[in-house]
C-alpha cells in the first residue's frame, strides 16, 4: 500500500510539472521511479503505459480548443512512434547493470537542459512563419522518440523547444501538437516493452496508481501555474532531476569521485540557478508592468 501511495504521488508530481511547463513528465516520473529502485526497463514501461491515458486526455483537450496541427502530428508522431518502439526494444535487451547508468545519463542530460533553458531563457517563445517540412519533423520525431523510450522521457524536452525554435508555429499549437503526437509515442513504446518483456517486471496496479495520480494532478497543475512562475519551477525541477541522476551514477560504480564535494557543488549550482530565475522573473514582471505606462505616455505626447 505504501508503494502504491508513493507511485500515485510520483504521478501527481510529474503531472504537476508537465502541466506547468509543458514538458518533463516522463523525465520527472522516470527519475522518481528509479530513485525508488525500479528496474530501468520496467520504470520506462510503467511511465509509457500510464502516458497512454494522460496523453489521450491531453490530446483530446488540445483538439477541442483548436491547439492541434494534424499535419505536424502525423509528420512527427509516426517517426516518433518508430523511434520509441526501437528504443523500448533496445532498453529491454540491456542488462540492469548497463541500463541503469545509461538511462540516468540520458535523464541527467535532459535535466541539465531543462534547468539551463528555464534558468537562462525562461519560457520558449516562437513566431509565426512558413510551414514545417517533413525532412525536419521526421528525423526530429525519430530521435525524440528513441530518447523518450530509452531514457524514460524526452519527447517534450526535445520536441517542444525544437518546434518553437523553428519560429514557424504558434506556441499553443506547438504544445498541443507535441502532446497529441505523444499518444502515438506512448502506445508504440508500450508495445515495444510488452513484446520484449511480456509482463515481466511490469505491475499494472502500479501503472493504474501512477495514472490516477496524474489525472488528479491535471486540474491542480492548471491552478498551480498561476501561483508558481514557470521559469522558477523549471529551474527547481531541473535541479531535482540533475541531483537525483548524479546520485544514481555515483552509486553505479562507474566513477570513484568523492561524493561529498560533488553534492556540495551541485546544490550550490542549483541554488544559484534558482536565485537567478527568481531575479529574472521579477525583472520581467517589472518590465511587463512598465510597458503599458510607457505606451500611454508615448501616445499622450503625440
Amino acid at each position: 500500500m505504501r508503494t502504491l501511495i508513493l507511485l500515485a504521488l510520483a504521478g501527481l508530481g510529474a503531472q504537476l510539472v508537465d502541466g506547468s511547463l509543458g514538458m518533463a513528465y516522463g523525465v520527472t516520473s522516470t527519475t522518481l521511479l528509479l530513485a525508488m529502485g525500479t528496474n530501468p526497463a520496467a520504470a520506462s514501461a510503467t511511465v509509457h503505459l500510464a502516458e497512454i491515458g494522460t496523453t489521450l486526455m491531453s490530446g483530446a483537450a488540445h483538439w477541442r480548443f483548436g491547439n492541434v496541427d494534424w499535419k505536424v502530428v502525423a509528420k512527427i508522431g509516426v517517426p516518433g512512434a518508430v523511434g520509441s518502439f526501437l528504443g523500448a526494444t533496445v532498453l529491454s535487451r540491456l542488462s540492469t547493470e548497463v541500463a541503469e547508468p545509461l538511462m540516468s545519463l540520458i535523464l541527467l542530460t535532459l535535466g541539465v537542459y531543462v534547468m539551463s533553458r528555464f534558468t537562462f531563457r525562461g519560457l520558449p517563445k516562437g513566431q509565426l512563419g512558413k510551414p514545417l517540412r517533413k525532412r525536419f519533423l521526421s528525423p526530429l520525431g525519430l530521435v525524440a522518440g528513441f530518447l523518450d523510450a530509452t531514457g524514460g522521457g524526452g519527447w517534450g524536452p526535445v520536441g517542444t523547444p525544437a518546434l518553437l525554435a523553428s519560429g514557424r508555429m504558434e506556441p499553443r499549437k506547438v504544445i498541443g501538437s507535441i502532446d497529441t503526437s505523444e499518444f502515438l509515442v506512448a502506445v508504440a513504446a508500450s508495445l515495444g516493452f510488452l513484446l520484449s518483456l511480456g509482463s515481466q517486471g511490469i505491475d499494472f496496479v502500479w501503472v493504474l496508481a501512477f495514472l490516477l495520480g496524474g489525472l488528479i494532478a491535471a486540474p491542480i497543475a492548471a491552478w498551480l501555474v498561476r501561483l508558481v512562475p514557470p521559469r522558477v519551477l523549471g529551474s527547481a525541477v531541473g535541479g531535482v532531476i540533475v541531483v537525483t541522476n548524479v546520485r544514481t551514477l555515483l552509486h553505479t560504480g562507474w566513477t570513484t569521485v568523492p561524493t561529498t564535494p560533488v553534492y556540495v557543488a551541485l546544490f550550490a549550482l542549483w541554488a544559484a540557478a534558482l536565485t537567478h530565475s527568481i531575479r529574472a522573473h521579477r525583472a520581467e514582471r517589472v518590465l511587463e508592468a512598465a510597458a503599458p505606462v510607457a505606451q500611454e505616455t508615448s501616445t499622450a505626447s503625440v
